[in-house]
């Protein structure tokens, strides 16, 4: 229609970073925190995909203090699957949201019974396919407890990939696709722990630190940071008033002062003022 204005078009989201520039920076990123794995403590994978799944809104060390007993109860499919909500909430209560994780852990374990023999697959589409397991979830456990290489993306990972610039996407898929596209596929499960830990370590949510950073040289989100400092010095230098000299009286003035002022009276000492 004449007379409406354009919409202005969204400006494109900026392209991650050349592959192999991505590989170099992880590299650095492998020796700030060498022999990087998940935090979560299990011995089969079994337990790693309980673990897991308890683990969501939680932390892993949290998890870590829940698991020791419960695996002891319910070391598989089948002792667990034979367990109610009633018998699981109290023990996973410290995980938080106790009862929906209970009704997962029941609705995983029998569908391993009834469709993997009670075993866990070593494949994405059949652990998603399980009550409980999304794409992350299902990454942990291929690539920590089955060999499969994998790249899970949680918040940490989300946060630091794209920081860094080594990622540009919204949602953990589309950073999942990014990163693997860029590294080797042996890769993809030591990449994502190492993001992990350095997103809880060094480049947190708030206040991150960023002189301790391996990559900070390399990073857009630091050199943002610096650009918008510099920024800043720039105006308030700009605004800052120069100090203003004391107040003196001009030379012709001081003498007018003194014709008027007179003689100083006998018996007091001249002040100096009038």
């Amino acid at each position: 229609m004449p007379g409406t204005p354009k919409r202005a078009r969204p400006a494109p989201t900026p392209a991650p970073k050349p592959a192999a520039d991505t590989q170099a920076i992880l590299q650095r990123l492998y020796g700030q925190h060498p022999n990087a794995t998940t935090e979560l403590d299990f011995t089969t994978p079994f337990e790693l995909l309980v673990a897991t799944i308890l683990s969501a809104q939680s932390s892993d060390a949290r998890v870590n203090q829940v698991t020791p007993a419960f695996f002891k109860r319910y070391p598989d499919p089948q002792r667990l699957a034979a367990a109610t909500t009633a018998e699981l909430e109290p023990q996973i209560v410290a995980t938080g949201f106790f009862r929906q994780k209970s009704k997962m852990l029941l609705g995983m374990a029998q569908a391993l019974l009834d469709h993997h023999g009670g075993q866990v697959p070593a494949d994405m589409d059949a652990l998603t396919a399980l009550p409980g397991v999304g794409r992350k979830t299902a990454n942990v456990v291929l690539g920590h407890a089955l060999g499969v290489p994998g790249l899970p993306v949680d918040r940490h990972v989300l946060r630091v990939a794209n920081r860094i610039g080594i990622a540009q996407a919204a949602t953990p898929e589309e950073v999942e696709t990014q990163l693997c596209a860029a590294l080797p596929r042996e890769q993809w499960t030591l990449a994502s722990s190492t993001l992990i830990l350095h997103g809880r370590r060094i480049c947190r949510p708030t206040q991150p630190l960023c002189p301790e950073c391996a990559v900070v040289e390399h990073c857009n989100f630091a050199a943002e940071m610096r650009t918008a400092a510099a920024a800043q010095a720039a105006r308030a230098a700009k605004s800052a008033r120069p100090p203003r000299p004391p107040h003196t009286l001009p030379p012709a003035r001081k003498a007018a002062g003194a014709a008027q002022a007179g003689p100083p009276r006998a018996g007091r000492k001249p002040t100096g003022r009038r």
